[in-house]
């Protein structure tokens, strides 16, 4: 079985575990360095970037969570966790992770109270997604290492750059789980082939 972790210090994580576990993998919540041990992937949920970040330094994770993304394993950020991957955040003078060839803005779409729902056409998945996006931020621009998944509003809103994928809005807020299947997807599958010396 899959184990997927989900920083676990703020923001939407009951609904990311609840997500992955009805796709069928094993939830893992990270707050200490320890638990990205035998993780396959990890969820950078939702919240508010500025917080998560403080509490990322205060329990020691950054170094861990930058050694996880240099292993080559896969990492999903979804709106603040979108912030925390990107290469560059629009205004700061450095990123957090670093480790997503995006540009992106905080706050594009507004306040809390300007939250709204849009059915998204999605790149590599059937139908359209209803989304919920939350005081989302926005990918302003896209490196040449990054494809472009989604747009809204001429905004690009979802994209994958290797084994990083980043969306603005909170696909765990819905009951629909095909972009945690898709990520889950993003995983390397155990061959078992053996092969000769």
């Amino acid at each position: 079985m899959k184990r997927v972790g989900v920083l676990a210090l703020q923001g939407a994580v009951r609904e990311h575990v609840q997500s992955i576990e009805a796709c069928g993998a094993e939830a893992v919540l990270v707050k200490w360095p320890k638990d990205l041990e035998a993780l396959d992937a990890l969820i950078l949920p939702g919240g508010e970037s500025t917080a998560m970040r403080r509490l990322i330094d205060r329990y020691s994770l950054m170094g861990s969570l930058r050694e996880f993304a240099a292993s080559g394993k896969p990492m999903f950020g979804t709106c603040a966790g979108l912030i925390l991957l990107a290469g560059k955040v629009v205004g700061y003078d450095e990123p957090h992770l670093g480790v997503m060839d995006v540009i992106v803005e905080r706050n594009s779409f507004g306040r809390q109270v300007d939250s709204f729902e849009a059915s998204l056409s999605i790149k590599g998945i059937d139908n359209p997604f209803e989304a919920v996006f939350i005081r989302a931020p926005h990918i302003v621009s896209a490196g040449p290492t990054t494809e472009v998944l989604c747009e809204h509003d001429g905004k690009i809103v979802m994209a994958r750059s290797g084994q990083f994928l980043g969306c603005s809005f909170h696909p765990e807020l819905t009951k629909d789980h095909r972009i945690t299947e898709y990520f889950l997807s993003m995983i390397p599958s155990e061959t078992g082939i053996l092969l000769p010396n």
